[in-house]
C-alpha cells in the first residue's frame, strides 16, 4: 500500500516537473523570438505578407515576404555586429538553361536610425491583420556598387547569419568597398574578401541588359523594395501634476525604401532578368 502512494507521489511530482518545464521552454522561445504578419501592396499592386520576426537573444529583426514574380525576399539587421543583409531566392527560366532558382546575398554596414531595435520590435503587436499596410515615410532609392565578393566559409566574422541566409547563393555574395574598409579598420580578416573586376580594367565591359552573348561577363543589377517596416520610434510628452514634462515612447513611424544593387557577373546568364525591354 505504502509503495503503490509512492509511487503515486512521484508520478505526480514527476508531471508536475514536465509541465513545469515545458511552460518555461515556451517562455523562453517567446522572450527570445517574437512575430509580426503584416499585409501590404507592392509597387505592382500585387498584395503581400510580411513576416517581421525580432530574435532579443540575437538582438537581430528579419523581414521576409514573397514578391508579385514569386522571388522570396529576405532583410536581416544583425545590431550586434551592425550588418544588414539582403537575400533574393529569384525563381530560374529553366527553358533558358538556369537551375529552379537563383540566389543573391547583398551585405553592407547597418546604420542608425535604419530600423528600430529588436526589443522594440518584439513589443509590436498587430491590431488589424486584415488591413493592408501603407508605409508613413518613402524613404529615397540607395544605390549600392557591390565591388567586392565575400567569402561564405569565413563570413562568420562578419555576421553570424550569412552563413544560413547565403549558403544558397554561394559565389553570389557582395559587399561595397567601402564597407570592407570599415571592416578591416575593425580588424575582420581580409582574406574574407575578393575585388571583382572594375569597369576601369575592362574597357569593353557592358551593362548586362545591353550586352547579347549570355557567356559574357557584364555588370547586372537587381533592385527591391522594402515596403513596410518599422524605422523609427515615435515619443510623446506628458506632464505630472507638478507640471513636471517628460518623454515615453507611443508608437512608431513606418518607412518605405529601395536599394538598387549594382555588380558583376562572369556570365549573362546569371543575369537574364536585366534586360532591355
Amino acid at each position: 500500500m505504502l509503495a503503490s502512494c509512492m509511487c503515486a507521489a512521484s508520478v505526480r511530482i514527476l508531471t508536475h516537473v514536465c509541465v513545469l518545464v515545458l511552460v518555461l521552454v515556451v517562455l523562453a522561445v517567446g522572450l527570445r523570438a517574437s512575430e509580426l504578419r503584416v499585409r501590404v501592396r507592392l509597387v505592382d499592386g500585387h498584395v503581400t505578407e510580411e513576416v517581421l520576426e525580432a530574435d532579443s537573444e540575437r538582438d537581430s529583426i528579419s523581414v521576409e515576404f514573397k514578391q508579385g514574380d514569386g522571388t522570396l525576399i529576405t532583410f536581416v539587421a544583425d545590431f550586434k555586429q551592425e550588418v544588414k543583409i539582403f537575400r533574393a531566392l529569384i525563381l530560374g527560366e529553366l527553358e533558358r538553361g538556369q537551375n529552379q532558382y537563383q540566389a543573391l546575398c547583398f551585405i553592407s554596414r547597418l546604420s542608425r536610425n535604419e530600423i528600430i531595435p529588436s526589443e522594440s520590435m518584439a513589443r509590436l503587436r498587430q491590431k488589424n491583420p486584415h488591413a493592408i499596410r501603407l508605409a508613413e515615410e518613402r524613404r529615397g532609392l540607395e544605390q549600392l556598387t557591390m565591388s567586392v565578393a565575400v567569402n561564405l566559409s569565413q563570413a562568420l566574422h562578419l555576421s553570424s547569419h550569412i552563413h544560413n541566409m547565403c549558403s544558397e547563393a554561394r559565389e553570389a555574395v557582395y559587399t561595397r568597398e567601402a564597407d570592407v574598409k570599415h571592416w578591416l579598420d575593425k580588424g575582420v580578416d581580409g582574406s574574407i574578401f575578393e575585388v571583382l573586376p572594375q569597369t576601369t580594367e575592362m574597357p569593353n565591359f557592358q551593362a548586362c541588359h545591353s550586352t547579347k552573348d549570355l557567356w559574357q561577363p557584364c555588370l547586372c543589377t537587381y533592385s527591391l523594395r522594402l515596403e513596410w517596416y518599422p524605422c523609427l520610434l515615435k515619443y510623446c510628452r506628458s506632464r505630472d501634476t507638478t507640471g513636471k514634462g517628460s518623454t515615453y515612447k507611443c508608437g512608431i513611424k513606418s518607412c518605405s525604401k529601395g536599394y538598387h544593387f549594382t555588380y558583376y557577373v562572369p556570365q549573362k546568364q546569371l543575369c537574364l532578368w536585366d534586360e532591355e525591354t
